[in-house]
């Protein structure tokens, strides 16, 4: 009999956070498994249902069929997109690790690009461009940009991206806040780890709605962006001790 041969290792995890995204769950879904399997890397999708009250995560274990490469995490109660994210980040196996929205507005096919910057870079951000938003969340969130980057010095242009890819370690700079994915670059550039941009498409919304308002695209951030502030002037500079 011959010697069966390990499955390689993972390389690439891929997390996606749904919360109610019963119309386009599963083209999502289908989707970021259809770029991930062009990207060259051996691979996983970890997609994390957020406690949805609608068939969320039907629609997921709908895409998964065939997919070995995935898995689903379902958490009892909506917990919040943070919660979901670091649930998805604790999961994953690879040595790089990307993230993107559930609900279809990131374009999966844009990851080889921010992959390619990895060589001079640890993380790696979207720039959407011709975003298809609301004036109104357009407007705060160049607003929030402009403060956050200005107090919190992360040095990028479109924190709320949540096209992004990292290495592993940059996770050690992460505070577990429930505004994570704006303050990443944040904790990022506050570990000295590298941080490069990359301009990435942005599509409408098709179905469901934004679950996040006014209170969460500008005065929740506002808040946290001051606590963290706080806490990331008294941290430890440990990137010192990796030199």
């Amino acid at each position: 009999m011959p010697p069966v041969n390990p499955p390689p290792a993972i390389e690439l995890s891929f997390v996606v956070p749904f919360f109610n995204e019963e119309g386009c769950a599963r083209a999502v879904a289908e989707e970021a498994c259809t770029a991930l399997g062009r990207c060259g890397l051996a691979w996983e999708c970890i997609l994390v249902d957020d406690g949805s009250s609608d068939g969320t995560a039907m629609e997921i274990v709908g895409a998964m069929a065939g997919q070995a490469h995935c898995r689903l995490i379902r958490l009892p109660v909506n917990c919040g997109q943070g919660a979901a994210l670091l649930a998805g980040f604790q999961a994953a196996q690879g040595r790089i690790i990307g993230m993107m929205d559930g609900d279809g507005q990131n374009v999966p096919g844009d990851l080889p690009a921010l992959l390619a910057l990895l060589g001079q870079a640890d993380l790696v951000v979207g720039i959407r461009t011709g975003r298809h938003d609301s004036f109104l969340r357009k407007t705060c969130s160049r607003l929030a940009n402009g403060v956050r980057r200005r107090i919190l010095r992360d040095q990028v242009s479109d924190a709320g991206c949540a096209l992004k890819v990292f290495r592993r370690e940059v996770m050690d700079s992460f505070f577990p806040v429930n505004m994570l994915n704006p303050f990443i670059p944040a904790f990022a550039a506050a570990g000295g780890f590298r941080i490069a941009e990359v301009p990435i498409r942005h599509r409408p919304r098709t179905t469901g709605r934004s679950k996040y308002g006014l209170g969460v695209i500008l005065w929740r951030p506002m808040f946290d962006m001051l606590s963290l502030w706080w806490l990331l002037k008294r941290r430890i500079p440990v990137e010192r001790l990796r030199r």
